[in-house]
Parts: C-alpha cells; sequence; structure tokens
C-alpha cells in the first residue's frame, strides 16, 4: 500500500504558485537558474518540489544577498531566493494570505494583494484636501531585525497548518550568501525578502 504523505499540498497547488513566479518574473538565485531555464524541465521540477513540499524534506538552499543603493547614499541589502524556492513560498503565501488579509487596515497598502504604491498615493492625494497635517513614520531596517521568535509566535496564531509553520521557520533560518561569496547564518531578519518592480532602471537590473 502507497504511503500518503505527511502533508497535504495539491500538485494544482505548486501549479497555481508556479504560475504567479512565472508572471512575476525575476533574477536567478545562487543556483544561476532563471525562469526559462526552470521550464525547460519543468514537470520533474515541479514534481519533485511537490514531493519534497509534502513529504516535510524541503529545505530552503541559500538566499543570494544583493545592496540597493539608496538615495540618502546609503545600502538596502535584500535577497534574491532560486525560482524553486519562490514557488515554494507562493505556495504557502497562498495558504496563509487569505487569513491574514481579515486583520490588515484598510489603509495598508505594502505587500496587498490588490493594492500597490499608486492605490496608496492616490489615497494621499485626496486626504491632502481635507487634513492640513501629514504623519511620516518609519522603522529602520525592520525587514532586517525581526525577530524569529516573535514572528513565529504570530503565525501560529493564524495558522494551524504544520506545514506552513515548519517552512516559514525554515526560511527564516535560510543561510544568506554575500556578494563576495561569503555564506551568513540567519538569526534576526527576513532573508528572503526581495526588491519589486520599480521604474528605476538601476534598481531594476540588480532584482
Amino acid at each position: 500500500m502507497k504511503q500518503a504523505k505527511p502533508f497535504c499540498i495539491t500538485k494544482r497547488q505548486v501549479w497555481e504558485a508556479y504560475k504567479r513566479v512565472k508572471a512575476n518574473k525575476g533574477a536567478a538565485g545562487v543556483d544561476g537558474q532563471t525562469i526559462e531555464k526552470f521550464d525547460e524541465d519543468l514537470e520533474n521540477n515541479l514534481y519533485k518540489l511537490w514531493n519534497r513540499l509534502t513529504s516535510g524534506s524541503y529545505f530552503p538552499p541559500t538566499v543570494l544577498r544583493v545592496e540597493i543603493p539608496k538615495s540618502d547614499g546609503g545600502v538596502r541589502p535584500l535577497g534574491i531566493p532560486t525560482i524553486a524556492d519562490r514557488i515554494a513560498q507562493m505556495v504557502v503565501k497562498n495558504q496563509l494570505e487569505p487569513e491574514l488579509e481579515k486583520h490588515f487596515h484598510t489603509d495598508s497598502y505594502g505587500y496587498r494583494p490588490g493594492k500597490s504604491a499608486l492605490d496608496a498615493v492616490g489615497q494621499a492625494r485626496k486626504r491632502c484636501w481635507k487634513y492640513g497635517w501629514v504623519l511620516d513614520l518609519d522603522i529602520k531596517g525592520f525587514f532586517n531585525t525581526i525577530d524569529h521568535d516573535l514572528m513565529m509566535r504570530a503565525v501560529k496564531r493564524h495558522t494551524e497548518d504544520r506545514w506552513v509553520i515548519l517552512y516559514i521557520e525554515r526560511w527564516l533560518k535560510a543561510p544568506v550568501q554575500l556578494q563576495d561569496g561569503s555564506q551568513q547564518a540567519s538569526e534576526k531578519g527576513t532573508p528572503q525578502v526581495r526588491c519589486r518592480r520599480t521604474t528605476n532602471a538601476k534598481l531594476f537590473a540588480k532584482c
């Protein structure tokens, strides 16, 4: 008798995640594999990923770290996962996001489905005619300093899916490869944070 997989993740979930990752495009990770290369053996690549996810044997590969110049002269560290890892992340995102979306404020625009920076600008423009003040806040290095224990406590509050909890915890602990080729352990922060599409050609070229 064929033994059941520990985690119930369907091939359809992996396929839908792949389609979203392909649409988002993006650069290759540490393995140098582009989405075009991944597509050359698509069926086998997706099957292997599904098999590892459902069996609990999936471990995220090292995240490629790049530094993006900031307008103030500093740099913003960003992590670039491999194509396969992005698909795995998307599987988890698609599972967890509907529950988390219920708890976000309507004026929250960052990394939200169906919302964008342009939507935020539009809302700000409307309110400029209603209010005579602006409150500007920024959490310095937020994604780089997130406490892993606090993050996992928050995740567990919103899901009981063991595989979602397992893989998020593994992603938080995934090592990072620096630009000089050396590797760095991840003890805090979210190493997979990566850049989104931008109109700045210099930033886009590095993403």
